[in-house]
């Protein structure tokens, strides 16, 4: 007897298999990840909260493609579900930052602007290139949109650490550094919670769709 997780893979899923949108993803996986492991010693290097925070975004995104080619293909409940936790993790690794940031704010000193500055025009360079890859997958479905979210964050947060390091030379200050790091989490949290609503509803689009085709299942359930 069929489930509701069986009637919703449709043709939706089916469309989702394009080996083009497969390649793309395996290219911004390898390229999120390199930056990851640059990101992640350059912030310990340069002391930068905001490069910390970037890396943090850059490792969740590789995860997300990662969980976006498992899924690729399945039924848009399998999709929707995958979504689900992707947006959970972004939104735990915002938190996460804000709260490192604050700490910072309290103990920490000032970066090197140098290495931020450097660092983060690499990371826009990367983040520029997966994003128009991923551009025409804007308006897919949640997994889809989740993917290009992420993409276009990143570019904004690359901006906003290179204005940062900016910032922190000519102050001399740690708080450019942490503020952006305080942006990037925001953005990652916003992004995360848009996500979520959008998996949410086509999780009880495709609940109430299997309904309708499996009359014979819901009458069982009621007896």
């Amino acid at each position: 007897m069929p489930s509701c997780t069986d009637c919703s893979s449709d043709m939706t899923g089916r469309a989702s298999s394009d080996p083009i949108f497969q390649r793309m993803l395996w290219i911004a996986l390898i390229a999120n990840l390199s930056m990851f492991f640059v990101e992640i010693v350059a912030s310990y290097l340069g002391d930068s909260m905001s490069l910390q925070a970037d890396a943090l975004d850059f490792f969740s995104d590789s995860a997300n493609y990662g969980i976006s080619l498992f899924v690729v293909g399945m039924a848009i409940t399998a999709r929707a579900k995958a979504t689900l936790f992707k947006g959970a993790t972004m939104a735990l690794f915002g938190a996460w930052v804000i709260g490192s940031a604050v700490y910072r704010a309290m103990t920490g000193s000032a970066p090197d602007p140098s290495m931020m500055g450097m660092i983060a025009f690499l990371a826009l360079v990367v983040n520029v290139a997966v994003a128009f890859l991923l551009y025409r997958y804007r308006d897919g479905d949640s997994n889809k949109q989740s993917i290009w979210l992420c993409s276009r964050n990143d570019a904004i947060g690359n901006v906003a650490v290179m204005l940062a390091a900016v910032g922190v030379f000519a102050s001399a200050s740690r708080w450019p550094d942490l503020l952006v790091a305080g942006i990037i989490a925001t953005l990652n949290i916003s992004a995360a919670l848009h996500v979520i609503r959008l998996a949410r509803a086509e999780l009880r689009s495709a609940h109430a769709q299997c309904e309708l085709d499996s009359p014979s299942v819901a009458n069982f359930e009621l007896r």
